[in-house]
């Protein structure tokens, strides 16, 4: 039966492969000034950077440390052999968005009433609607662009909000404040969207899921920053 420290040992060394990997360029760099480097653009590494290096020194220990061939100066314990192991499947088995994120997806067409929009907001809470005109996306209406749309219709009453549809509402509403995805898109690379995003000095409000990442194709799910930053904190 093999010990915690070989387990460990092996496992780190699967992980340190996957860090070589992605430095690309740079395979020379040491263990934790990659991770330190990758931490800065990789979701895995960046969340379990901190580990990673406890690890380094831990493996360090061990190596340099050993009694003889056959006794490590100390035995990780199972929950240490645990999370490495964790990391380890988090770099080769990455979550995808699908089935995760998979439900139904509240669709309008450009031609409805506003009024019908807002009974679901109150009905579901549900925030972020695709909006279409036949088959065609033209765009993402969330709460930010209604409330634009109230804002310069203070003294709107109900039978205006029956008569406006929501291809008004949507010139209020901010362009490119979405993307679609395919299914196949790893957790990972779904929060890198909503990350690169804020760099930028724009934010996304959805990621919408079709199976191949093209608009025509049928929704099969979205995922708000919440949605993603909630799962990640899950998986933890």
């Amino acid at each position: 039966m093999y010990k915690n420290s070989e387990k460990f040992l092996a496992t780190f060394n699967r992980v340190e492969k996957e860090i070589k990997a992605l430095m690309i360029y740079r395979k020379d760099i040491g263990f934790s000034r990659s991770v330190r480097i990758l931490s800065n653009s990789n979701t895995v590494v960046r969340r379990y950077s901190e580990d990673l290096l406890e690890y380094a020194e831990l493996r360090n220990a061990i190596v340099h440390n050993k009694v003889d061939m056959t006794h490590a100066i100390a035995e990780p314990h199972d929950s240490v052999v645990e999370r490495i192991e964790l990391i380890e499947k988090a770099f080769s088995e990455p979550l995808k968005v699908m089935p995760a994120f998979s439900r139904a997806v509240y669709t309008f067409k450009e031609n409805d009433p506003l009024d019908k929009l807002l009974a679901v907001i109150r009905e579901k809470g549900i925030s972020k609607f695709p909006i279409y005109k036949e088959s065609v996306f033209k765009g993402l209406l969330t709460q930010k662009g209604i409330t634009r749309w109230l804002a310069e219709n203070l003294n709107a009453s109900h039978s205006v909000m029956k008569e406006t549809k929501l291809q008004e509402v949507l010139t209020f509403q901010t362009i490119d404040n979405y993307q679609f995805i395919s299914q196949d898109t790893t957790q990972n690379d779904a929060l890198e969207y909503f990350r690169g995003n804020i760099g930028e000095g724009s934010r996304l409000e959805a990621l919408l899921i079709t199976k191949s990442g093209a608009s025509e194709e049928k929704l099969i799910g979205i995922i708000t920053p919440w949605d993603i930053v909630h799962a990640q904190e899950e998986e933890k």
